[in-house]
């Protein structure tokens, strides 16, 4: 095919593909305009997730009567003038290409006025055609209206997500930059209602209650450090407030929100061995060094950055987390860890705390008479320590026979729990070891999902007080849009402002789990572009509540404790594994165990 140029309307929409990829693209470059401009209140306004209208007011300088038509021209910024300028970029914007980019690809209408002007000027944009500006009444500042976005380029609509993804999109993005200046009074509201508003009275923390609730804003510690000319601020979380993947750790280079894998990385170092595996912090950390040893220039949306020294990024921010973290959390508990069973030598006697339960343990099986009760003790290894106040709940009582009846008699007998996390038990066919955490979750799903074939309605605990939840606004949002399913599976929950929710009631078999963290868990797991929750199967939702309502690995249970675990396993349908496919036990034959002490096989 012979080479040609392309013309000027094709060349905008292509290179409006680099800058805006989505609603939130453009939600992203007119906050950032706004900023820019000094704005000390700013109102964003979307309907049908961004297709429709999106419109951005704020009370900037505005722009000049003469420099209105050259704001839409491409590569057109008042931000740089040279290329040394790309080296000490001290605003957000500085390519000149946001606003010719959003021109292409909808009816764009620009309507400002600058704080010496007595009236405004309006100018139109559709698909990249400009009209002449025109007088407007206008208060101080700029609004920006961007409607039918990708209406001339229907491919770029086909490709878009849900509207509800699109929606928590945009959610995320201005609650990023709330949390960045909180001297701007922001207001989001997408489809007639408000989703997120802040006072701007430049108080962070009064922010992230407005965001995360009270609770956990008071619960946040704070970070402040200096070292090599690089400035760590913000907020992170205590060790017993954390989440089950890194999205919520965010961060600020410079006022500008960015990913980085690195930092993601230095911060959850400076939480190495102060948190359960698979959990990780909360953070929202702010960065301020030169400009100069900062590359934005690195990718098209400006979200990612290169630094000129990643070490001393990385040093400096998990420096400055990890001795927050020491400074604020309290000197651990001295007293012995939970015991592990080990046999006494000749004459030795146990701790009086493993042998007093253990006599009353004794005392029930009058059938063994053959042994003393310090003997029984070693024979059956039956460690003591009653779980924690404040830890998990614990396994609920045997289930009612008939539930599932393939075990007639329990075929497993108990041994013991092995460093807090394993119950040991011997099979007639050798030794078991048991995860408590993932048999429990077998346990509580089977009932749960019994409980909701079975009944007509759900059996469910109502709460003498309710629990308020306070949620983010995109977390709000998809939680408000399930509420039907969440009642039809025993949860009561209503709306309580803006994004705040009412727990009256949970299920029955989930009574002893903190009603605000069974409702967090509904949204907390969900990636980026996951598959919404109304498509979502019931049993995958049951499976994700009693994960967070089992057991934990590291809980001591009592010996009642591990025969009720090990006894409901045996009654499940599929003890083998937990809802999730991860095994519940692993077995270890007799056959193996002499051929590993040489009694078969050996030569």
């Amino acid at each position: 095919m012979p080479i040609r140029l392309l013309s000027p309307e094709v060349a905008s929409q292509i290179a409006a593909g680099e800058v805006v990829e989505r609603p939130a693209s453009v939600v992203k470059e007119l906050v950032e305009n706004a900023l820019d401009a000094g704005a000390r209140q700013l109102t964003i306004q979307v309907e049908e997730a961004g297709k429709r209208v999106i419109e951005v007011a704020d009370d900037g300088l505005g722009i000049q009567p003469g420099e209105l038509e050259l704001a839409i021209a491409r590569h057109a910024t008042s931000k740089l003038s040279s290329a040394e300028d790309l080296f000490q970029i001290a605003t957000l914007g500085f390519r000149g290409e946001a606003l010719a980019s959003i021109g292409s690809v909808s009816r764009l209408s620009i309507t400002s006025r600058p704080p010496d002007q007595a009236v405004g000027l309006r100018l139109k944009v559709e698909g990249g055609l400009s009209s002449r500006p025109e007088p407007a009444g206008a208060p101080v500042g700029t609004v920006v209206r961007v409607e039918n976005l990708f209406y001339n380029v229907p491919a770029r609509l086909k490709f878009l997500k849900h509207d509800t993804t699109e929606r928590r999109q945009i959610d995320n993005l201005v609650t990023q930059y709330a949390l960045a200046y909180p001297n701007v009074r922001v207001m989001l509201r997408q489809e007639g209602r408000i989703s997120l508003q802040t006072t701007g009275n430049g108080n962070r923390r009064e922010v992230l209650a407005a965001l995360y609730g009270v609770d956990t804003a008071r619960q946040m510690i704070e970070v402040m450090a200096r070292e090599d000319g690089m400035e760590v601020s913000g907020f992170i979380s205590p060790t017993s407030l954390t989440r089950s993947n890194r999205r919520e750790i965010n961060f600020f280079v410079n006022g500008r929100p960015v990913q980085d894998s690195t930092l993601a990385a230095a911060v959850v170092q400076a939480y190495h061995t102060l948190l359960m595996v698979g959990r990780f912090p909360f953070a929202v950390l702010f960065l301020q060094l030169s400009p100069q040893e900062v590359d934005v220039n690195v990718h098209p949306t400006k979200a990612e950055i290169r630094f000129r020294d990643a070490s001393r990024a990385f040093t400096g921010v998990q420096r400055a987390v990890r001795r927050a973290l020491l400074t604020h959390t309290p000197v651990p508990d001295l007293e012995p860890p939970a015991m592990r069973w080990q046999f006494p030598t000749a004459g030795e006697a146990l701790p009086a705390a493993s042998t007093d339960a253990a006599h009353q343990e004794w005392s029930e099986h009058t059938d063994d008479a053959t042994h003393t009760p310090q003997e029984w003790i070693v024979r059956n290894a039956m460690p003591s320590t009653r779980s924690a106040a404040g830890n998990p709940a614990a396994p609920p009582a045997p289930a009612q026979p008939g539930l599932h009846s393939q075990f007639q008699a329990s075929l497993l007998r108990l041994v013991g729990q092995l460093a807090n996390t394993y119950l040991v038990a011997e099979g007639p066919d050798g030794l078991y070891l048991i995860d408590q955490h993932a048999a429990h979750e077998r346990v509580l799903f089977e009932r749960l999902l019994a409980q909701h074939e079975q009944a007509s309605q759900m059996p469910v605990q109502t709460l003498l007080n309710p629990a308020a939840v306070d949620l983010p606004p995109a977390a709000a949002r998809l939680l408000a849009d399930q509420l039907p399913l969440l009642q039809h599976l025993g949860f009561h929950v209503e709306s309580f402002g803006l994004s705040s929710f009412l727990v009256r009631a949970i299920p029955s078999l989930l009574a002893r789990l903190d009603p605000a963290a069974a409702l967090r868990v509904v949204v907390e797991d969900f990636e980026e572009d996951e598959t919404p929750l109304q498509t979502e199967l019931e049993s995958r939702l049951a499976a994700r509540v009693c994960k967070r309502a089992a057991v934990k690995g590291g809980q001591s249970l009592t010996v009642e404790e591990q025969h009720a675990l090990l006894e409901d396993l045996q009654k499940c349908a599929s003890p083998r594994t937990c809802p999730h496919g991860r095994p519940t036990m692993i077995h270890i034959s007799v056959d193996l165990l002499e051929r590993q002490f040489g009694r078969k096989g050996a030569r």
